[in-house]
């Protein structure tokens, strides 16, 4: 301690101290001498020479050209129909019905006949569509109570204040709850095959339309004596845009309140405003003859549900699918494009490269 300095020890730069009788571990603001500190891991970097890029450019061509085929060729085999029966048309059987109203008694019904030029050969997938429908909207996304639809009892009779401002009517707690559930589509939509003027109805299966997590995990009806959901959901009123409670949407108990598959279709939210939803299943028979065949048909509606008033649009769809899926020529267009573009590149290099690539890239620097 002559030269006046603390026994502490002697300050260095970087924040340690050496020295003195603390003791202390030394400390330094260099990094670890490790590879991922000191910028030493392995690194690789391609060498873009025409040596590689153009057999890489006329290989993703050669790959992707042909996959693009295939899928556009397997999007087109796939049969579809589409059907728009809102009746904005004045020449329309359901013009009638444009302006019905949620609880028009009876509903008013129209028929549409139309003629399928193809037959329908697998399983065909009957969907109703809308259009300038925005399930998307944040408020309506989120107006819902899962725990109710879940089949907790204490939720059932308290819905969760996301479900305002339909969460109770009358002083009784709507079940189910919500703007989703209370604008649920309701059109009834049935297929008739006419043969010398006889009509065959469509054998139409309302079962295995919903994912079956939610069937069977997502949506439960309340707790207790299961063959008996008017007196499960006692205490409780129906949406208000609903014409019967949720304990009547169907007579199978399988399929009925909250585990109905039309009712859990329509609460999985769209993401887009013009949408397609499953309706029903038209499965076939036998491998002999196709599901529908190709002739006339009619398509009879029970008019519930409301679309003019906001400009929208209801729709009718038939359709297969295949390996793929759905008609969507998207994918395919997609990778002929893409195919398309690089094959078109590797040529246009190819060119460039036989053209200038033996001149000498330096410059003659005379003597």
């Amino acid at each position: 301690e002559a030269d006046g300095h603390p026994s502490g020890g002697v300050g260095v730069p970087g924040g340690g101290a050496v020295g003195g009788g603390g003791g202390g571990a030394v400390k330094t603001r260099k990094p670890d001498n490790t590879a991922f500190k000191q910028q030493r891991l392995p690194a690789w970097q391609p060498i873009l020479t025409a040596g590689t890029v153009l057999p890489a450019f006329f290989i993703i061509g050669l790959i992707f050209i042909p996959i693009g085929i295939g899928i556009f060729v397997t999007s087109n085999n796939i049969r579809e129909y589409e059907i728009d029966y809102t009746g904005t048309e004045p020449s329309s059987p359901c013009n009638k019905c444009l302006n019905v109203s949620w609880d028009s008694t009876p509903p008013c019904t129209c028929t549409i006949n139309f003629t399928l030029e193809h037959s329908f050969e697998n399983n065909v997938f009957m969907y109703y569509g809308l259009s300038n429908f925005y399930q998307n909207h944040r408020r309506y996304v989120k107006s819902r109570d899962d725990s109710q639809l879940n089949g907790d009892n204490s939720s059932l009779l308290n819905p969760s204040k996301e479900c305002e401002p339909y969460r109770t009517n009358e002083d009784k707690p709507i079940a189910p709850c919500g703007a989703i559930a209370n604008s649920m589509f309701n059109d009834t939509l049935e297929l008739y095959r006419i043969d010398n003027d006889t009509r065959t109805p469509i054998t139409l299966i309302k079962k295995g339309i919903a994912w079956w997590t939610d069937k069977n995990v997502k949506f439960r009806n309340p707790t207790g004596d299961g063959n008996n959901l008017t007196a499960l959901f006692q205490g409780t009123t129906k949406p208000v845009n609903w014409p019967k409670p949720v304990y009547m949407l169907d007579s199978e108990p399988d399929n009925n309140g909250f585990i109905n598959e039309d009712f859990i279709v329509w609460m999985r939210t769209a993401a887009l405003p013009t949408f397609r939803k499953l309706y029903r299943l038209i499965e076939r028979k036998n491998n002999l003859q196709p599901t529908l065949q190709a002739g006339k048909y009619s398509l009879e509606i029970a008019y519930n549900y409301p679309v003019h008033s906001f400009d929208g649009r209801k729709r009718m769809i038939l359709s297969t699918i295949s390996w793929m899926g759905g008609k969507n020529p998207f994918l395919g267009i997609a990778y002929i494009t893409v195919g398309s573009i690089c094959f078109f590149l590797g040529v246009v290099l190819l060119i460039i490269h036989h053209k200038y690539g033996n001149r000498n890239s330096s410059a003659d620097i005379p003597n």
